[in-house]
């Protein structure tokens, strides 16, 4: 079978990507430093261990796997962080990420998928953001992904690199059959914070902001479900092999929902009650993030089959009291 090089395939996202990978009949071979990632999430293909600044262990394992196409998923993304450590941002995304860059080049592997983020387009309130928005990121976590974005157009201008870009929005949800789930090392997304809080192992949820410009004054977000979000990156792969070039897709659903909708809906889902606070803004948290993404749906033949807000918080449920990992 092909060889897909997964980097931060012991991931969240990764994780998920290399199932659906397998399941589309390649081999995933993860490439994690473990950092933010967990060796138990790698079930699919096999693991390399290392980082992404040691060009010496990245060429060994291009050597030895020759990789039909790269699947780029190792990154830092957590706002607050990116807010009071940008060095660390820009290091370890924009840095390890053209070292990632320039050993697939090296080694003739040109095809490339990479995972950007709507934190790139930063606050445009009342629009709907599609693939020409302008891109003016709050925070360094948004500005490293487009900076990336920037490399691999370079890379391509150069050396003939083809890149997919997805920019997407909240991803949520879990594997329906709870073999690979969302497990952060600290938790900071809303939805898993949300559970541990429902079953009592975290304080309650604090509510950043009920201030904003929206109907109830919570921040509004586009989620779509992880298992939706990786089949488009199967879809971006063969893209690429087809030989369809560079493109960029917006990945979400069209439909935002408050933080206080998500915790309704996870009250009804659960049958529990969710304990919350309310606390102040954080710094580089924009009021409203929704994505247009007609150009994956009539391009790439993607559908978000998966992305209901219900279903979402229903399998993230599944996962955080059927599944687990190791430290």
């Amino acid at each position: 079978m092909t060889n897909i090089l997964v980097t931060g395939g012991a991931g969240y996202i990764g994780s998920h990507a290399c199932k659906a990978l397998k399941q589309a009949g390649y081999t995933p071979v993860t490439y994690d430093n473990l950092v933010t990632g967990w060796q138990d999430a790698v079930k699919f293909g096999p693991f390399e261990r290392g980082d992404l600044s040691d060009r010496a262990r990245l060429d060994a394992v291009f050597a030895e796997y020759r990789p039909a196409a790269v699947m780029h998923f190792a990154a830092l993304s957590q706002v607050g962080e990116a807010m009071s450590e940008p060095g660390r941002y820009w290091r370890n995304n924009v840095a390890g990420s053209l070292t990632l860059i320039e050993a697939a080049t090296a080694a003739g592997c040109l095809d490339f998928v990479f995972s950007s983020t709507c934190a790139t387009y930063g606050e445009h309130d009342n629009v709907v953001l599609d693939e020409n928005t302008p891109q003016e990121p709050l925070n360094a976590y948004g500005a490293s992904k487009r900076a990336v974005e920037d490399i691999l157009r370079d890379f391509g201008a150069a050396h003939g690199l083809n890149a997919v870009i997805f920019r997407y929005f909240n991803v949520a949800g879990a594997d329906p059959e709870t073999e690979v789930g969302e497990h952060h090392r600290p938790e900071t997304h809303l939805i898993p914070v949300m559970l541990e809080a429902i079953d009592g192992t975290r304080p309650a949820l604090t509510v950043h902001g009920t201030d904003y410009d929206t109907p109830d004054g919570t921040c509004i977000r586009d989620y779509v479900h992880v298992c939706d979000l990786v089949d488009a990156h199967v879809l971006g792969l063969k893209w690429l092999q087809a030989g369809k070039g560079s493109r960029v897709f917006n990945l979400g659903t069209g439909s935002g929902f408050s933080v206080m909708q998500v915790i309704e809906q996870s009250r009804s889902v659960t049958n529990r009650a969710v304990p919350f606070e309310t606390g102040p803004r954080r710094a580089g948290d924009a009021t409203k993030l929704v994505s247009g993404s007609v150009r994956a749906e009539e391009e790439l033949g993607w559908t978000p089959r998966r992305s209901t807000l219900d279903r979402m918080i229903a399998d993230a449920w599944a996962w955080h009291q059927n599944g687990h990992y190791e430290k």
